[in-house]
């Protein structure tokens, strides 16, 4: 079940869902409009063949700042990782989704490619997947409207929340655009070697 603008208020008001800071005027129908932080991640040139996934990524980046009076201008197929102002947190029955504002999709700008998804129990400010589709330079200000999230109430609360010891989370607090910790799926205790089928032929 999809939460509408007055139970959105009301779980704010319980202090169930955090969202700092929250202006009024954010507050839609059925989400809440999310807006783009200073600290941008860029991809620098590399003098690897391609990202290799077993790897810790964070030496493929420099963080820059959006200056208050000058936007940043991300080019056409450029991907960098944002962050959003708010932080927010969330209770154990309540999931989030994270979307593009219509306005910025129909100009080409894309907010995340697949991590659309918060989890319950999440606590932090969102990366931002940041890609340009367009043919033209897009211009990103600091403190813009970026996108928005929406709240869905779970049938029970869950038993391991989001920043549980034994999931091993590796972005709860993040308070700046985090790059990918993928290469932790390699470490020897969370991936195989998998046990092989039977062989049923013959």
């Amino acid at each position: 079940m999809v939460l509408s603008d007055r139970s959105i208020k009301e779980e704010l008001d319980a202090g169930r869902i955090v969202i700092e800071p929250l202006q009024e005027s954010d507050i839609q129908p059925a989400s809440v409009d999310i807006h783009l932080d200073k600290a941008v991640l860029v991809f620098r040139n590399s003098t690897e063949p391609y990202i290799d996934v077993r790897k810790d990524l964070s030496d493929l980046t420099e963080r820059l700042e959006i200056d208050v009076e000058k936007p940043f201008i991300l080019h056409p197929g450029e991907f960098v990782l944002g962050s959003t102002v708010e932080r927010i947190e969330l209770p154990t029955d309540i999931v989030a989704r994270l979307e593009g504002k219509s306005s910025l999709g129909r100009i080409g700008l894309v907010i995340h490619s697949t991590a659309g998804y918060i989890d319950p129990g999440w606590k932090g400010q969102l990366t931002l997947e940041l890609t340009n589709v367009a043919r033209l330079p897009i211009t990103l200000y600091y403190g813009m409207r970026i996108g928005q999230i929406s709240f869905q109430r779970m049938t029970t609360e869950v038993d391991r929340p989001y920043g549980s010891s034994e999931l091993g989370s590796r972005y709860q607090g993040q308070s700046d655009p985090t790059m990918s910790r993928l290469h932790l799926d390699f470490d020897k205790h969370r991936v195989g070697p998998f046990p092989r089928r039977a062989n049923r032929e013959g």
